[in-house]
Formats: C-alpha cells, structure tokens, sequence
C-alpha cells in the first residue's frame, strides 16, 4: 500500500500554520501591541511617579530628620546653657548664704559680748551696790558703837546753829 499524494490542506501543520497567522491578523487589527505597549508605558510611568514619589518623600524624611537633628542640637546647647546659669547662680547663691551666715556669726557674737559686758557692768554694779550697803552698815555700827545719844544730840544742835550763821 502505497501512500497516496496528501494534500497541503489536509495536514494538520497547514492548519496550525493558518490558525497562528490569523490570530497574529486579529491581534495586529484590534492594535494589541499597542494596547499593550500602552499598557507598559502606563505601567512605567506609574512606576515613575511611584519612585518620583518616593525620592521626593526620602528628601522630605531627610529634610525633617535634618530639622530634628538641628532642634536637637538647640536643645542640648539651651540645656548646656540653663545647667551653666544653674551652676552659677546656685555658685552665687552659695557666696550670698556663706556671707549671709557670716555676717549672722558675727552679729550674734557681737551681741553675746555686748551681753557679756552688760552681765559684767551689772555684776559690777551689784558687788559696787553691795559693798556700799556693807560699808554703810559697818560705819551704823561702828558710828552706833562710838558715838552716844547725848553727844549726837549736841553735835546736831552745834550743826543746827551754824547753820543758821552760814546761811546768812
């Protein structure tokens, strides 16, 4: 048996053949290519803008680091500043108490010696005020021992009349 002639037409090839070449036809009249070279180009332009948007917020997020780093570096030189004014206005509160306390010191130790000279003067004066009360009463008994009442009686009188001569 001897293969007859095939025709073209009849092979399976041919039609797999027509098949692809007509829908590559319908693809080219319905512009898919461009349908999806537009669609690529859409989706880089997306992907642009998607990257634009990203830099542009990376610059921001930068920008905003940079402005808190420089706060940041405000802030420890006002802190540095406050705990170098604190220091030296505690430094001088320091001086003010020690000048303060000093001066209290020697106000009170004015005051007890001038208390000191005030308890000496009065214990002075009582040991002044006693011995004249001593002596007073030692020259009563001494006076009481050696003088007698009649000789007092004329001694006054005496006193009486020349008082009388030296008045006038």
């Amino acid at each position: 048996m001897h293969d007859a002639p095939v025709s073209i037409f009849a092979t399976a090839e041919f039609w797999v053949a027509v098949s692809f070449f007509c829908f590559i036809a319908l693809i080219v009249y319905y512009k898919a290519p461009a349908m999806i070279t537009d669609a690529l180009d859409k989706r880089a332009g997306d992907i642009a803008k998607e990257l634009d948007e990203a830099r542009r917020l990376r610059e921001e997020a930068e920008a905003l680091l940079a402005s808190y780093k420089k706060r940041q570096a405000e802030a420890m030189q006002e802190a540095d500043a406050i705990i170098a004014q604190a220091q030296v206005e505690a430094e001088r509160l320091a001086e003010e108490t020690r000048a303060a306390m000093e001066a209290q010191v020697v106000r009170r130790q004015q005051l007890a010696e001038d208390k000191i000279r005030q308890a000496e003067s009065q214990a002075v004066a009582e040991v002044r005020a006693a011995a004249a009360d001593i002596a007073i009463n030692a020259a009563r008994s001494v006076i009481a021992d050696k003088v007698d009442v009649a000789k007092d009686s004329t001694i006054v009188e005496k006193a009486i009349s020349e008082l009388a001569t030296k008045l006038h």
